[in-house]
């Protein structure tokens, strides 16, 4: 077990050290853009005020963290964290301008701070590339405060037949597109697998619930 969560740490870490100057361009590519919706439509969600604070986990080159910081007027205190190292570079460099915003090289198992800090816990994208889902999802509870909100933005499995199938063909491209965008395809495969391997909606459903982070709607 300890031999294959090292191996997806040492998996995950490459292809994201190759895929860093071409990060946003592919989500573009491979979402037709509609990521960019979707991670606007997760801060109206949040809806934060202006004493909320952040923690964005696997926070990439920072979108989340810059659209919860413009909805205030960068009054919220916001830290991003970022396992990845060229990830975490470039990140800090495009919202360096931002003094609101704090960068920490970590990974999501293992978030260096102290418990009940946080107002809101987000990862988008990014939780099924940690090593271990469980202490990913304790870590986040945590450092949220009571009643604290986790928020997280995944791929997972399509449920509609004819939409799966339009899916299931249109992601055989993304890692050709991917080879002529950062010169390799074996990044967006590792991609695709991740999504196709990753919990169903209902599974990870009930791995929030056991760490108290999901409540059903009534």
């Amino acid at each position: 077990m300890k031999s294959t969560i090292q191996d997806k740490k040492k998996l995950v870490n490459s292809v994201f050290s190759k895929v860093y100057k071409k990060y946003d361009i592919m989500n573009d590519i491979m979402s037709l853009g509609i990521h960019r919706i979707w991670k606007n439509k997760l801060i109206d969600w949040m809806n934060p005020g202006k004493n909320d604070t952040l923690i964005d986990v696997a926070s990439g080159t920072g979108d989340i963290a810059k659209l919860f910081s413009k909805r205030n007027n960068h009054l919220n205190k916001i830290s991003c964290v970022e396992p990845n190292n060229e990830m975490y570079l470039i990140g800090k460099k495009n919202l360096s301008k931002l003094k609101n915003i704090k960068w920490y090289k970590a990974k999501a198992e293992r978030l260096p701070f102290e418990k009940n800090k946080y107002d809101f816990y987000t990862i988008s994208y990014g939780l099924r590339n940690v090593s271990n889902i469980n202490l990913a999802l304790q870590e986040a509870f945590r450092v949220l405060r009571p009643g604290g909100r986790f928020m997280c933005l995944e791929f997972s499995k399509v449920q509609n037949e004819i939409v799966s199938i339009l899916y299931n063909q249109y992601s055989k491209s993304i890692p050709i597109i991917g080879k002529y965008i950062v010169g390799s395809s074996k990044p967006y495969k590792y991609l695709i697998e991740s999504i196709k391997k990753f919990h169903s909606q209902e599974h990870l459903a009930e791995l929030m619930k056991k760490k108290r982070l999901y409540q059903s709607r009534i």
